[in-house]
């Protein structure tokens, strides 16, 4: 996935929970429907709580990566 060209891209580099999960919430709202959102986080907490977020809300979480210090999520809005 982190090949895959994202419709945006949100960076909560630095931000601390709940900040990122907040953020993502505004982004995702402006995404298109069935469009793709690439997160970078440094909270470790992201990695349980952008799961919940998409299971919760019903978007796909395509692929979730680690990468030095860093959290990468590719989030696909639902298209209902």
């Amino acid at each position: 996935m982190p090949d895959a060209i994202a419709d945006d891209t949100l960076d909560a580099t630095g931000l601390l929970c709940p900040e990122p999960v907040m953020m993502l919430h505004n982004k995702v709202r402006d995404l298109p429907a069935g469009g793709l959102l690439k997160v970078i986080a440094t909270d470790p907490s992201t990695r349980r709580d952008i799961p919940k977020f998409c299971v919760f809300l019903g978007h796909e979480l395509v692929a979730q990566k680690e990468d030095a210090g860093s959290y990468l999520y590719w989030i696909r809005k639902k298209t209902d």
